[in-house]
């Protein structure tokens, strides 16, 4: 199902839009389509999952208030 987009941008932003999506023979909506696609999927997977092993080490270390980190 499509529905229709109201967007304000800066009228520069989308002059070049619109020369980069003819360079490429599709239309500006597509284009935006494309992006948003791409990143709310990239969104999700770019979540990583941290090893067991990591996990196992979490807050084996103990701060020390008069260590500083700078002068190592």
């Amino acid at each position: 199902m499509k529905i229709k987009l109201t967007l304000s941008l800066d009228v520069k932003v989308i002059e070049k839009a619109k020369s980069y999506a003819r360079k490429r023979i599709t239309s500006l909506s597509k284009l935006i389509e494309f992006y948003l696609e791409h990143i709310t999927n990239n969104y999700r997977t770019q979540q990583v999952e941290i090893a067991p092993k990591v996990k196992s080490l979490s807050g084996i270390l103990i701060k020390n208030k008069s260590s500083d980190l700078k002068s190592v």
